[in-house]
């Protein structure tokens, strides 16, 4: 059987390696407002022929297509860029084709300074040259279709701060508000936070209910679990009563925003055996043969205080629907970043699913996904439209392992769809570094995490108070967890980190280079203790080099080996080292420099280059 012939076969161009893209452009790449996306392709044909590219795009919601020539770079790759003015999703593609016009004038030129006869030649371009004033184009291939999701700035640049509403009150004796937690903004504002993260504020259940770590209630004052969701007051587009009124909470959202700070809100999908769910859609979640509900496990570990959804469900369209609508309700009222609680664990259909309807109304939506799990199912939820991701940070430890997992994280392909937000500590983490490092461990940990990664966080006050007492030996557990309690907090202890925070955060605010995970260096040092890096700016005019000591215990020196070229440096001038932490200023010459720090002083240095004079 003779095999069909193709569309046209005159289509000679060919196009491959189209960059960026994601798994073939089944998912797409992501940007954020302001960003210039460069397009790179490779587009060649047979024979001799001059071979022309184009570059077309087109904005949300637009069906226009813009067009741009691209540039050649050598051995058949072109490249072109076009910018991303607004949030929304844009697509891309890239065409080719044979220009028979350029082969004949390169060809022509050939011919006459090797002094041969050109007048057939000259009637040859005329007719090419009628062919294009008639509009006739040359028969041109088309790459499939891409998309960019370009979201706000600070999908990409954020520093996150948690705190528990129900400890935000100054007396132990009372239970914390939102409005409190409104008091409590300066605070947050002047340590240089722009997200406040909120676990969930709605009402708690009361069977099962948990009290002080982790132990089964005793108590009718214990407050319980904030993510055992739902009681007789309500579920989850309700507050707790303890904590105010969707009023109250409005005024959080209104009171923030004039501090340039986004409320985000942690979204957990599940139920307490008391969420008015469990009785009015039974079928949404798991039956056992004796007539229960499964509640959730981790075996051996029981938590019967939450339900997990069944997204198997029959009803599995109703409970898609009903989860949507939890965003859409907390959207209403002015939240447009989301922390999502296990999210591996709910079906990748339905985020890829609820994400894009979600962003196809709020496009400026963001959602942190919380999933301690597997490499792969991580940058799936990346990839289906998580916007950012907590990683493994907390357990990368020594120098070579930072730097293997930064290479990974800002290399093809993860680097155009997993944004990665670094935290030393969560209510659910205290890592032994935490526990048995001291103050020089919190400080080294802060600065590997809000300079390493420009999207990071830090639950507080435990973090800035240096809460480091496990619930009990070989656990990440804090003991008397406010997970499980109120504390009280005192913001004026005079061992704070507040003030080492304030500046890194400044820092991060006013340095470019700070803002990005592109450019990252990692520089040679004669200590396993010492890990050095860089960052430089776009524009190549901000250089920030940061060197940690991993040792908490211990002072470690040892000589940097610069690479002077990836930090724009001369090799053979003086150049300035100032110390963003405390100020202080160093004069440098070449590449090799000698560093020394003592963990009781200075966990590291955070300096920014520049060329003297």
């Amino acid at each position: 059987m003779t095999q069909e012939l193709p569309l046209d076969g005159r289509q000679r161009a060919v196009i491959e390696n189209v960059a960026p893209q994601v798994d073939g452009g089944r998912f797409p790449v992501k940007r954020v407002v302001g960003d210039t996306l460069a397009v790179e392709a490779d587009v060649l044909a047979d024979g001799h022929d001059e071979v022309r590219a184009a570059l077309a795009w087109r904005g949300p919601d637009s069906a226009e297509w813009h067009q741009a020539d691209m540039a050649p770079l050598g051995n058949d790759r072109w490249r072109a860029t076009f910018a991303l003015p607004t949030v929304g999703r844009y697509e891309f593609k890239v065409s080719g084709s044979v220009d028979h016009y350029a082969t004949w004038e390169h060809d022509l030129e050939k011919r006459v300074a090797a002094g041969q006869d050109v007048t057939v030649d000259r009637q040859i371009g005329e007719q090419l040259r009628a062919r294009l004033d008639r509009g006739e184009s040359e028969p041109s291939t088309e790459s499939e279709v891409y998309a960019v999701t370009v979201d706000p700035v600070r999908a990409a640049f954020s520093a996150w701060y948690e705190l528990f509403p129900r400890s935000a009150s100054p007396d132990p004796k009372r239970h914390g508000t939102l409005r409190d937690v409104i008091g409590r903004l300066d605070y947050v504002s002047g340590l240089g936070f722009n997200v406040l993260y909120l676990p969930p504020i709605h009402p708690v259940g009361r069977q099962f209910r948990k009290g002080p770590n982790n132990q089964p209630s005793t108590n009718p004052a214990d407050p319980g679990v904030p993510w055992a969701i739902g009681c007789a007051e309500g579920g989850h587009t309700a507050v707790h009563p303890d904590l105010g009124t969707l009023e109250d909470f409005d005024a959080l959202v209104a009171a923030a925003r004039a501090k340039d700070i986004d409320i985000a809100l942690d979204i957990a999908f599940q139920a307490s055996p008391d969420h008015p769910w469990v009785t009015e859609h039974p079928t949404w979640f798991k039956q056992r043969p004796d007539g229960t509900i499964q509640y959730a496990e981790n075996p051996p570990k029981k938590y019967q205080d939450i339900y997990p959804f069944d997204f198997e469900s029959t009803d599995w369209r109703e409970l898609w629907q009903a989860l949507n609508e939890v965003f859409r309700f907390w959207i209403g009222h002015g939240v447009t970043m989301f922390r999502v609680d296990n999210p591996h664990t709910k079906a990748f259909a339905f985020w890829e699913w609820c994400i894009a309807d979600i962003k196809r109304d709020q496009p400026s939506a963001i959602f942190l996904a919380e999933a301690f799990t597997r490499p792969k199912p991580m940058y799936r939820l990346a990839k289906i439209g998580f916007s950012q991701s907590y990683t493994y940070f907390t357990w990368r430890n020594t120098a070579a392992a930072l730097m293997v997992y930064m290479t990974e994280l800002t290399s093809d392909p993860a680097r155009e769809f997993f944004r990665p937000n670094f935290w030393p500590n969560t209510p659910d983490i205290l890592h032994a570094d935490l526990q048995h490092g001291g103050r020089g461990a919190f400080m080294a940990r802060l600065v590997l995490a809000a300079t390493l990664s420009s999207n990071y966080g830090i639950y507080g006050p435990a973090f800035e108070l240096l809460e480091a007492v496990p619930r009990e030996d070989g656990s990440e557990e804090y003991l008397d967890s406010e997970k499980y309690q109120q504390r009280t907090w005192d913001l004026k202890r005079a061992d704070s980190l507040a003030p080492l925070i304030t500046t890194i955060n400044a820092a991060r605010r006013d340095h470019p280079a700070l803002q990005s995970n592109e450019r990252l260096v990692f520089h040679e040092v004669n200590s396993d203790w010492l890990l050095a890096y860089s960052k430089v700016s776009a524009d190549g005019r901000d250089v920030i080099l940061a060197v940690v000591n991993l040792d908490f215990h211990a002072t470690r020196a040892g000589t940097l080996e610069l690479d002077l070229a990836a930090l724009g440096l001369p090799a053979d001038a003086p150049f300035e080292a100032r110390d963003l932490l405390d100020g202080a200023t160093y004069t440098w010459r070449g590449s090799r420099n000698w560093v020394s720090l003592d963990p009781e002083v200075r966990a590291a240095h955070l300096l920014w280059l520049r060329r003297v004079g």
